[in-house]
This record gives C-alpha cells, sequence and structure tokens, in this order.
C-alpha cells in the first residue's frame, strides 16, 4: 500500500525518507524537460529505488502522494459551522494558489500520474481526504442537501480545469460565483 493511504503521518527515519522523496519530485516537478522517474527520485532524494518500489510502487503514487500532502498542508478546509465564511475563505485561497508558479507544471504531472497509475485507489487516495474535509465543513454548518464529493465537482473541478489549460480563473471574479453556486444547490444561500 503506497505511503498516502490514509494512515497518520509516520515519524523518525520513515518522516526523514518521505520528506527526502517528497522534496525530490517537488524539485524535480519544477525542472522543465526533466522525467520524473524512479531512477531520478532515488538520485535526487538519497533514497535507494529498492525503498521506493516497497513503499509507493510506481513514480505515479509518489506524484499523487506529493499531491495528498500538498492539498492538505497548503490548503486547509476551514468548518466553522459558517458555510458561505468557510467556502469563501477556501475558494478564495485555492485560485490564488493555482496562480503561483510552478502550479501547471504540478498539475500536468498530477494528471500524467492519475491517468498511468496502475490502482484506482493511486487516484481515490487524492480525493478522498478532500471529500472527508469537506464533508465535515458540510457538516459543522448543518447541510446536508449536498455532500463531500459534490463539492469537488462544484469547485475544484473547474478550478483545476481552467487552471490546467493554462487559464486559472480570477479568485476576485471567480471566488464569488463559485461559492454560490454552491450555495444554491446546497440550499444554504442567503
Amino acid at each position: 500500500m503506497p505511503e498516502h493511504s490514509g494512515a497518520a503521518r509516520p515519524s523518525g527515519r520513515t518522516a526523514r525518507t518521505r520528506e527526502a522523496v517528497h522534496r525530490a519530485v517537488r524539485e524535480l516537478l519544477t525542472e522543465p524537460g526533466v522525467d520524473v522517474t524512479m531512477a531520478a527520485v532515488a538520485a535526487r532524494s538519497g533514497v535507494h529505488r529498492t525503498t521506493l518500489y516497497r513503499r509507493w510502487r510506481t513514480v505515479e503514487s509518489i506524484v499523487l502522494d506529493v499531491a495528498v500532502e500538498r492539498l492538505t498542508d497548503e490548503s486547509p478546509v476551514p468548518a466553522t459551522g459558517d458555510l458561505r465564511a468557510d467556502l469563501t475563505d477556501y475558494v478564495h485561497r485555492l485560485l490564488v494558489s493555482l496562480h503561483r508558479k510552478g502550479t501547471s507544471t504540478f498539475l500536468q504531472a498530477l494528471s500524467a500520474a492519475a491517468a498511468q497509475a496502475h490502482e484506482i485507489t493511486d487516484v481515490t487516495d487524492v480525493v478522498e481526504p478532500r471529500v472527508h474535509q469537506f464533508q465535515a465543513m458540510l457538516d459543522a454548518a448543518g447541510v446536508n442537501r449536498v455532500d463531500g464529493l459534490r463539492l469537488v465537482e462544484l469547485v475544484l473541478a473547474p478550478a483545476y480545469f481552467w487552471a490546467q489549460f493554462g487559464a486559472p480563473l480570477d479568485p476576485d471574479d471567480a471566488t464569488e460565483r463559485l461559492v454560490d453556486s454552491v450555495l444554491s444547490v446546497a440550499g444554504a444561500a442567503d
């Protein structure tokens, strides 16, 4: 099972290995024309290829693991009970992050990794934590007409779609529109 299977974050040597591998992948993804391969990750991280294969099985699993960590760390989902405020905060931060340098390269690598993943669990592991976080936001607000997966469709899908094509949504223009769409579907519009 890959490291991103939902278990608590590792500690000690396992954590150092994971961080070295993640750092190597993030660096490789920012270098134009460099292929992210097991050999390249091993060379850059100093972690033996056997360890990489044992822990992640494929380079796609490593890239997806990096994506899960990045989403969780850089874009936490608030759950204060005020759905409009929580969504506005989250969506605005998401859209701003999609304008950062290197994001399009990262999204292309993520799409390629998802397309080449050998098991569907490698892909669903990327989405599942966010679905649970969205569900916690909805639960805190007492909203049950929409679920966490639907928020992926209403918020993440359009945001990542446009970013993937090099035209990320403008945070100042699109935040309110996306939030209003969710609130309309959720029956929680002001």
